[in-house]
């Protein structure tokens, strides 16, 4: 018996521990249950819209032939629509809009001047849908391109799927400065235990300065731009309860690189439940949003988290 400690005390402390072990049980049997889910990781582009107009076939491709709610990597393709040979295109453009269920319209960060892949015979670019197609909003595509001095303009309604992969999440937010952000997770699609680079794409939604004017769309209604030189501070957790909100070691924060996207590394020691505690700051070093989270182990109760943060589960 300890010294000091009847017996008493010895089965109330018993009963304690056992109350203590069956929570942390429970807390993780309901987080492993969800990870038996399996994780499909797509690296095959396929056709997921297809239009013919005027001569000429438009063919859109994303990973696993589907948009998702979050970022979207695409490719473009335009062929004759007789000799089925790829068209002389230039000045290809893609622009989103959804139309929600009072008629009042928005777009989405997007690259809307894509990019030439002769190599590859495509234009390339990106998309992050901020919201799934439903009764209450719906997704159209508007496309232009210019073949032999003529512009050709297209469009074409399109579903986005629910993104069932959360290591693809994205968080939109307001920052200090009050300007609209939005940061989306680009891979790794399947983490590993251990270190993983971290790759994400941080956007600002450029807030019109006159109202709209001339044939919709009126692009300066709808312009979204990649940030440049932020910093995205990183703090990964754990936040069950069985977990006590400890992070990891060796994770380094997310800075741009040359594709445009903020890249860092998130090292996860097991799997479960994470959270991607985040502070972003400008070219000078300012917050514009994030909370510090607090360093305090915290076994059975639920972890802070900051502000800006984004949810995973591997």
């Amino acid at each position: 018996m300890v010294k000091g400690m009847n017996m008493k005390t010895l089965k109330f402390y018993t009963i304690v521990l056992s109350l203590a072990v069956a929570s942390c049980t429970k807390d993780k049997t309901d987080y492993e249950a969800e990870i038996d889910t399996v994780v499909t990781e797509y690296d095959e582009f396929k056709e997921a819209v297809a239009i013919r107009s005027e001569g000429y076939d438009v063919s859109i491709e994303a990973l696993n032939g589907a948009f998702y709610k979050g970022y979207n990597e695409i490719r473009l393709k335009i062929t004759n629509s007789q000799t089925n040979e790829k068209a002389d295109a230039s000045a290809v453009t893609f622009l989103p809009i959804k139309t929600d269920a009072e008629g009042s319209k928005f777009s989405c960060p997007h690259l809307y001047d894509l990019v030439s892949r002769p190599d590859d015979s495509y234009f390339s670019g990106y998309s992050v849908f901020t919201d799934e197609s439903s009764t209450n909003g719906s997704w159209e595509l508007y496309i232009s391109f210019t073949i032999a001095g003529r512009t050709y303009a297209v469009k074409q309604n399109v579903s986005v799927q629910e993104q069932a992969n959360k290591n693809l999440n994205m968080t939109t937010f307001t920052g200090k400065d009050d300007e609209q952000y939005f940061i989306a997770l680009v891979s790794p699609q399947r983490p590993k235990v251990g270190e993983n680079e971290l790759v994400a794409g941080i956007y600002k939604f450029n807030k019109p300065i006159n109202p709209p004017s001339g044939d919709f769309p009126d692009l300066s209604q709808f312009s979204y731009t990649e940030v440049s030189g932020y910093t995205l501070q990183l703090d990964p957790r754990m936040p069950e309860p069985s977990m006590g909100n400890h992070s990891s070691p060796n994770n380094k924060d997310l800075t741009q690189q040359g594709d445009g996207l903020y890249h860092g590394l998130v090292n996860y020691t097991m799997t479960g439940n994470w959270t991607l505690n985040f502070i972003m700051l400008n070219q000078k070093g300012q917050i514009l949003k994030g909370t510090v989270v607090p360093d305090d182990f915290t076994p059975g109760v639920e972890g802070v988290k900051s502000e800006l943060h984004i949810d995973i589960l591997f």
